[in-house]
């Protein structure tokens, strides 16, 4: 308990500003990201599997929130905002409940690593206004960031002045004893300072009223769910990759690793808590569940004494938060986009091959030029487009040839044209669905005008389902091979594809005995079929 106490200390302190540079990040009131951070701590330490993770706002996910127009201004951005965490919390607790939190590993690492590092750079442009004190305009970050270039002559010196003090200092004090409470300090001196300047730096004070309570529970606008779907799918999405990361590289005390799904669940509770209470939707956070675990973390209760500190200081010290400089806030997030961006992560992608280079560079520019929920989707089509083109991509058919020196059989290529009376037994390699079934046929012996006599043997074995595109090739090779005088068999067939090709009616085509199904000992339907193709060119010749 002692230690947890401790660890818990350390990081409801540190999440303090943290949260309002959340809030600052998705373009909120600051003041709903300290109570995302506030109530997703908390009920992630009940509702999540792993014993450490802590659920916060990410700063993936505080980008995409920026480019939600409804949440960003009006009299609908609040409603509009825990709707939002609700919607989110719901899709993530259906996909938890389906299982799906393992569903990560079919994202490449080109796609995530083009992704990360491009909103590293989207959360570094994203501040230039609070650093610069210069309100600048464009489409999006990028633009924007060029107005701010292009207009050195209208920045406030003094907000900059402000932002680097705070650079220097979260770099000095974070290699002092003080360590991770270095980021507080260095938030709180360099506010110190811009309080000498009232009318020169911008302040939290100047952009909402913090207030001294807890936050009170708010239902969502059912009206604007329609509108917010599309962003919850993309923050869930985010979660879910953010999450499994977490729980793929935190283990429990027992050593085990938390299960995904489990995790995934937890979030999705954690969101719909945190959206009741006004709060911005989360995400489990690896920066701060490295924080908790390093600071010496033993149990989930941790994280609860982190959020009953959180709690303390936003009832405590509301009105010292209001004068919490902006550019210092700007500042925090810039240091934190720059240790986001891995330059060698990228490099590893690059010289890995042109396709994931390509890839990174296209997941990388949707990112900076798109707004994030978009940008999350393509970067999903793309991993689903990359994901059917390698596996369609990996099917090898080899041809099988046996002699008198052994049982076991010869692999080479299959021959580019059959030939009469011969027999072809060939073994196909890879994922048999439908982007592979032309890869398939392309590398299958064609079949001359007249091959009376030849036998083709397809070995299935370990194959559990065809799928119709896949059946219709072979249904449509054997037709052919039945015109020209041959025939085909199948050998290995598992019970499930006997089934499907008595369903499709294309065991009519091949003939019901020409397919011999799958047994324990292995070979054993393959030697049968070859003695079926002998006693059928016997009976054709």
């Amino acid at each position: 308990m002692p230690a947890d106490a401790k660890a818990g200390f350390v990081l409801g302190v540190e999440s303090v500003p943290d949260g309002l540079a959340a809030g600052l990040l998705a373009g909120v009131n600051p003041v709903f990201g300290l109570y995302g951070y506030l109530m997703g701590t908390l009920a992630g330490a009940f509702a999540t599997g792993s014993f450490f993770m802590t659920v916060q706002v990410t700063g993936a996910m505080a980008v995409t929130i920026s480019d939600v127009p409804l949440t960003q201004s009006g009299e609908q951005a609040g409603p509009a905002l825990a709707t939002l965490a609700v919607l989110t919390g719901v899709i993530m607790l259906g996909l938890g409940i389906a299982g799906l939190g393992s569903l990560v590993r079919f994202i490449p690492a080109s796609v995530l690593i083009g992704f990360v590092n491009a909103v590293a750079v989207n959360i570094v442009l994203g501040q230039f206004d609070n650093f610069t004190g210069y309100e600048s305009e464009g489409a999006n970050r990028v633009l924007r960031a060029l107005d701010t270039v292009f207009h050195p002559g209208r920045l406030s010196l003094l907000s900059i002045i402000i932002g680097l003090l705070t650079v220097a200092l979260i770099l000095g004090l974070e290699r002092t004893r003080i360590g991770p409470l270095g980021l507080v300090l260095a938030i709180i001196v360099a506010s110190g300072v811009a309080a000498l300047f009232p009318d020169d730096v911008s302040v939290l004070a100047d952009l909402t009223t913090v207030p001294d309570s807890l936050p009170t529970p708010q239902m969502p606008a059912l009206e604007l769910v329609p509108a917010l779907i599309l962003p919850a799918l993309s923050l869930a999405l985010i979660g879910l990759v953010q999450g499994a990361a977490v729980s793929g590289s935190v283990p429990n005390p027992d050593g085990r690793y938390p299960d995904p799904s489990t995790d995934f669940r937890g979030q999705g509770i954690a969101n719909i808590v945190t959206g009741l209470m006004r709060g911005m939707p989360v995400g489990g956070s690896m920066s701060a569940t490295s924080l908790v675990r390093s600071a010496g973390a033993r149990t989930a209760t941790a994280n609860v004494v982190a959020a009953v500190t959180m709690a303390l200081a936003i009832v405590l010290s509301a009105q010292i938060m209001g004068y919490v400089a902006m550019p210092a806030l700007a500042a925090l997030l810039i240091v934190v986009g720059l240790r986001t961006f891995k330059i060698h992560d990228i490099m590893l992608v690059v010289r890995t091959g042109p396709v994931p280079a390509t890839v990174l560079v296209t997941t990388f520019g949707l990112t900076l030029l798109l707004p994030l929920q978009y940008a999350v989707l393509a970067g999903v089509a793309i991993a689903v487009v990359l994901h059917v083109a390698r596996q369609s991509n990996t099917v090898v058919v080899r041809r099988w040839t046996f002699d008198d020196a052994s049982v076991m059989p010869i692999e080479g290529e299959p021959p580019r044209t059959l030939a009469p009376q011969d027999e072809v037994i060939v073994t196909v390699y890879g994922s048999l669905f439908f982007a592979a079934a032309p890869v398939f046929l392309a590398q299958l012996p064609s079949v001359p005008a007249s091959c009376r006599g030849t036998v083709v043997i397809l070995r299935l074995r370990g194959k559990d389902d065809l799928g119709s595109t896949f059946i219709r090739a072979v249904s449509a090779y054997a037709g052919e091979l039945n015109r020209a005088g041959g025939t085909l068999m199948v050998a290995g067939v598992s019970r499930a594809v006997t089934r499907q090709l008595e369903a499709t009616g294309v065991i009519a085509i091949i003939g019901r005995d020409h397919v011999f199904e799958a047994e324990d000992r292995v070979g054993s339907s393959l030697a049968k079929a070859r003695e079926a193709a002998d006693r059928w060119r016997a009976g054709s010749a």
